[in-house]
């Protein structure tokens, strides 16, 4: 996983609340063995629409997803996080966001970050009136802003997903950085 220090683009105003896992990657794409190739399932039930945000060419290449309250709810699906990432989003702004969708997350390079009730509907009015503006997350100072717009608030990110972000360690990555330890502990291991 690559380090996230500081996730800057355009974003995609997913004017929706509650959205669950299944939504976001439905059920029948779970049969894949792989952990790419889920971003052509990425709300696929939804994109049936052609008046679906993320089919609206505005919107093409946003790396930032905006999003109602209750976003990643359900059941507990890293698939959900890999089509997201898979499509090309770095970053999920939503005034609250699920425990476990936050979690996976953090453990996939995919910033989760949660704002007040207030700031993530600025920044989704903002975005529906320009798709051109610029969204930023910096997970170093724990602040999402649109310097444009004026807007600028902080996110709620706990340490421990800060320090995995920022250094780029998925759980492989944070066992390896005990590999000094482990390797003493097994050499005082009896055979």
């Amino acid at each position: 996983m690559d380090p996230v220090h500081v996730v800057s683009g355009r974003a995609v105003p997913l004017e929706r609340s509650d959205v669950d896992t299944d939504q976001i990657i439905p059920s029948e794409w779970l049969k894949r063995i792989e952990r790419t190739g889920f971003g052509a399932g990425l709300f696929s039930e939804w994109r049936d629409d052609r008046d679906f945000v993320l089919n609206r060419q505005e919107h093409a290449g946003a790396t930032i997803l905006l999003a109602g309250r209750n976003f990643g709810i359900g059941s507990s699906r890293e698939h959900a996080v890999w089509a997201l990432v898979d499509y090309g989003f770095r970053a999920v702004v939503s005034p609250r966001i699920a425990d476990i969708f936050r979690n996976n997350a953090t453990r996939s390079g995919l910033v989760p970050a949660e704002v007040d009730d207030e700031l993530g509907a600025a920044l989704m009015a903002a975005v529906a009136a320009d798709p051109t503006l610029e969204v930023v997350v910096d997970v170093e100072r724990r602040v999402v802003e649109a310097p444009a717009a004026g807007l600028a608030g902080p996110f709620r990110l706990d340490d421990v997903a800060r320090e995995r972000l920022l250094k780029g360690l998925d759980d492989i990555g944070v066992t390896l950085a005990h590999e000094a330890d482990i390797t003493a502990f097994e050499a005082g291991r009896r055979p």
